[in-house]
This record gives C-alpha cells, sequence and structure tokens, in this order.
C-alpha cells in the first residue's frame, strides 16, 4: 500500500522511458493503419477518419445549401465516399458548428481531414504547451503527447477533441488574466454543450462576471450566424434529431464500450435504463456540490480549472474514449506541481485507463475510465479544499 500511496519507483527516468515506449506504439500503430489501408478501408475494417466523414459530408451538404440533418442526404454524400458505408453515423452537434463544418465542403475528404487535423492538432498542442508555461513545468510536451492514448484514438477517428479541449483547455486557464479571450473561447466550445456543465457554477461562483457575459455574447452571435447563413429552419431540422441522439445512447447503439461515462459504465454491467441515470445524477450532483464548496468567494486559479476539466466528462452521460484527451491538461496540471500522496499512481492509472478502456470494456465488459475520472477529481478537489494538506 505504501507503494502505492508514494508510487516511487515511477522516477523521472522511468516515466521518460515508459513514455518513449508509448508514443513509439502509437506512431507505429498509425504509420501501420495508413499503410495497410485498402480502399479508404484500414487494417480494421474502419474508414480513414472514421468519424470525419460526418463532418466532411455537413460541409459539403452546406455548401450546395442543403440541410446535413436530413438523414438520407447525408448518407447519400458520405457513401460517395465510402460506398459501403453501413450504417448511419448522425451529425448531431448543433448547428453553430456548422461554421467549421463548411469550409471542408470545398475540399476532397483527404485534404479535409488533413486540414482538420493539423488545424485542431496544432491549437491543442498549443494549449499543453500554455499549461506546461504557466505550471514552469519542463517536460517534452510533443512526447507527453504523443504517448497519450486518447491522442491516438482521437487522430484516427478525425474527431473534434483536440479542438474542445483547446478551447475548454485555453478558455479556464485565461479566466484570471485574459478575462475577455477566455469568455470568448469558452462560449466557442459550446458546440460540445455537455461538456461545459460545470463552468457556469465556478465561473459565477468566482465572481469572474467578465468571463461569463462575453461567453453568453459569443454564443448568441454564433446562433445568430448560423442562422442567417443557413436559415431559421436549421435549428428545427436539429431539434427534431436531438432524439434520435438521445435514444442512441441509452438504446446503446454507439456502444457502451466506446463510451465512458458513468451512465455508459452501469449500462455496460447490466443496468437498466432509470437505474443507470439515476447513479448519473447522483455522480453529476455530487461533482457540482464539490466544484460549488471550493469556488463559493475563492479565487480562481490552475487548480480550479483542471478540476472542472475532470469533472467535465463524470456530469455528463455522453462521452466516448476519445474525449478523454482533454484530462491531459489536468495531468499535466499534478506533474508541474509537485505530486502529493497517491497523486502519482492515480495519474499512472488514468493513463494506463485510457488506454484499456475500450478494449476492457468491449471484451470483458469492465469499465475502467469512470473510475480513473473519480480518482482524479478527488486528488484536484483536496488540493483546493485541504490546500496545506500533504
Amino acid at each position: 500500500m505504501e507503494e502505492l500511496r508514494y508510487a516511487g519507483q515511477l522516477d523521472t527516468k522511468s516515466v521518460r522511458g515508459y513514455a518513449w515506449l508509448f508514443a513509439v506504439i502509437n506512431v507505429g500503430t498509425l504509420a501501420y493503419l495508413l499503410i495497410s489501408s485498402s480502399d479508404n478501408i484500414d487494417a480494421f475494417g474502419q474508414i480513414i477518419g472514421s468519424d470525419f466523414l460526418s463532418f466532411w459530408a455537413a460541409g459539403k451538404l452546406s455548401t450546395s445549401g442543403q440541410s446535413p440533418y436530413d438523414a438520407g442526404a447525408h448518407l447519400a454524400v458520405m457513401q460517395t465516399f465510402a460506398p459501403t458505408l453501413g450504417g448511419y453515423p448522425a451529425y448531431f452537434y448543433p448547428p453553430m458548428f456548422l461554421i467549421a463544418c463548411y469550409p471542408l465542403g470545398f475540399l476532397s475528404y483527404f485534404a479535409a481531414l488533413g486540414l482538420w487535423l493539423v488545424t485542431t492538432g496544432t491549437v491543442f498542442v498549443a494549449t499543453a504547451r500554455m499549461w506546461a508555461r504557466h505550471l514552469d513545468l519542463k517536460l517534452p510536451i510533443w512526447l507527453w503527447l504523443a504517448a497519450f492514448p486518447p491522442v491516438l484514438i482521437t487522430i484516427t477517428h478525425g474527431q473534434t477533441s483536440f479542438l474542445l479541449a483547446a478551447l475548454l483547455g485555453s478558455g479556464l486557464l485565461l479566466v484570471r488574466d485574459r478575462p475577455w479571450i477566455a469568455g470568448l473561447l469558452l462560449g466557442l466550445a459550446t458546440f460540445k454543450p455537455q461538456f461545459g456543465l460545470l463552468i457556469p457554477i465556478a465561473i459565477l461562483l468566482t465572481g469572474n462576471w467578465r468571463v461569463a457575459v462575453v461567453a453568453v455574447g459569443t454564443v448568441a452571435l454564433q446562433t445568430l450566424f448560423a442562422t442567417l447563413a443557413f436559415g431559421p429552419g436549421i435549428w428545427v431540422d436539429w431539434y427534431e434529431l436531438t432524439a434520435d441522439a438521445q435514444e442512441s445512447m441509452a438504446g446503446g447503439s454507439i456502444g457502451y464500450g466506446k463510451m465512458v461515462s458513468v451512465f455508459a459504465a452501469s449500462k455496460l454491467v447490466g443496468a437498466s435504463d432509470v437505474f443507470a441515470y439515476v447513479i448519473q445524477l447522483i455522480v453529476a450532483g455530487t461533482v457540482s456540490l464539490a466544484v460549488v464548496s471550493v469556488s463559493w468567494r475563492r479565487d480562481w486559479s490552475h487548480a480550479l480549472a483542471a478540476l472542472v476539466l475532470t469533472g467535465a466528462a463524470l456530469v455528463t452521460p455522453f462521452a466516448l474514449d476519445y474525449d478523454m484527451v482533454i484530462l491531459a491538461l489536468p495531468l499535466l496540471y499534478l506533474a508541474g506541481t509537485g505530486y502529493r500522496d497517491w497523486e502519482k499512481a492515480i495519474s499512472a492509472f488514468a493513463f494506463l485507463a485510457t488506454l484499456l478502456a475500450r478494449p476492457l470494456a468491449l471484451q470483458f465488459g469492465v469499465p475502467t475510465i469512470p473510475l480513473a475520472l473519480v480518482g482524479l477529481f478527488w486528488v484536484l478537489w483536496r488540493r483546493l479544499a485541504l490546500p496545506q494538506e500533504t
């Protein structure tokens, strides 16, 4: 038990060695998937870019004046690139995200995918560097990110996780020093609103009203722009499709093994929908109260930013393994501020959980990331609630 408490065996040299090992595995896996692909399908039978196909199709439909929420039209565009596409990977993002997808519609699929990954990956790396700089952390960021499993998952899926982590991570980091920029970035992050549920609590209770006002204004401007650009009917189309999103999540069509929420973990071990939602609500309520307890009449801090980022995935029932790229920032915070009891072991567990989550869940029905999230949230909350504890 004492070895776990201090995790002394994980010294700088050994951690760097493990980082190189994971980085080589991740880069090698990505290279293998690209080299072994045939007819736009990788060695595991997945379309190259996977989920990005839906964003590209949304862009194509938007540029031609059609609604991306028209399932038939959306599927038809995707099948122009992947004729054998099975099922329908629907586009559930709100209309303001079409502003980001629109330019993609002018490009071929691979040109759009490359632009998307380079752009979103660059802002994510810049955000990680900014966290390291604020923490005075001397760490090879490229090595750390190349080793972090959710980075590979995000790349292979062509997902939005880099962009979301960059906007939320930068926004929360800049709350105290650059409130106007922070509000802008947090407002832009609302294309995945389920990850922002804790932000108003922390922002308002710490008295950062300017951030809140700018964030709300940014959302309003995006809403107005999307309405003018794509027509007011686009909101009706999106609203009607959100019911399908709810059914997809609860019914398991996405796959509980790919999801990492408390709700999904409960379903994975055989719970009913009602019980799974009750557990999710209890956890979300507990996490929210915990954030309230360390935000009320307190100054904003990097620790609170890290806490909110970690709690974001605990309060929502809809989160997938690639979304855990956001945990890179809280893990950087813990590494940059010196580990207390249990923190190094819990950080190592969280790192490994992001690697093993999907295979353990799909093959054995064992959820791991919710446990890692609870552990990370606890140690971060303890720092804020008991700052003198050693």
